[in-house]
């Protein structure tokens, strides 16, 4: 079966990390090669774009310039790692993607969606995720796991509403969307996210033949 692309999606301290490896884990149980990866990063380029984006001591940044940046970051990352793992036949788990770009830039920003749209054509072409799982999670705990975590990033310094807005955008794109996304509650326990994710991306993947 062809490749697939799948991406990981939420707010701030929702578990992306431990159930992106938990994916991770299915996919290796079913023998299907991959590789994983991130946005912003993935590539050399885009790694340094990444850094800019996230430094909390950076000068402040005008939203489009922020949002270029990202997109740059994107061509990147598709251009040298995310075409030609798929063109390989290898399928590629990312955490994050443009739906953050709705969420974060669209949502948080208040930036055009059509902007945005017009950005994700010119940049991606026709290169869309097969599948997305969006972990949602009340904005007011994943900022408090993320200040356990430690120091915060530029984003992580936003203010709750900003978040709050980032998880509506999330929210609306799983509506539109519900053939491509796995919309799944962060907020219960760690084993029943994983159970549930687990059990919803196996009907997906046997769906697929994979």
């Amino acid at each position: 079966m062809q490749a697939q692309f799948i991406t990981v999606e939420g707010v701030e301290g929702v578990g992306k990390s431990t159930n992106i490896a938990a994916i991770e884990a299915l996919l290796q149980e079913r023998g299907i090669e991959y590789v994983k990866t991130r946005e912003p990063g993935g590539t050399e380029i885009a790694e340094r774009i990444r850094a800019l984006l996230l430094d909390p001591k950076a000068e402040s940044m005008a939203e489009m310039t922020e949002l270029l940046l990202v997109f740059a970051a994107r061509a990147e990352h598709l251009e040298k790692l995310i075409k030609p793992a798929l063109a390989r036949g290898e399928w590629v788990l990312c955490d994050r993607f443009t739906d953050a770009t709705f969420a974060y830039q669209g949502g948080g920003r208040g930036l055009s969606t059509d902007t945005i749209s017009h950005l994700q054509s010119l940049v991606q072409g026709t290169v869309r995720p097969d599948l997305t799982v969006i972990l949602d999670l009340d904005p007011e705990i994943g900022l408090k796991r993320a200040r356990e975590r430690g120091e915060l990033d530029r984003f992580e310094n936003e203010a709750q509403t900003f978040f709050n807005k980032v998880r509506s955008a999330y929210l609306e794109i799983a509506q539109n969307d519900p053939q491509r996304c796995v919309l799944i509650d962060a907020g219960q326990s760690l084993e029943q996210v994983q159970a549930e994710l687990r059990a919803r991306l196996i009907t997906r993947f046997d769906a697929m033949g994979a």
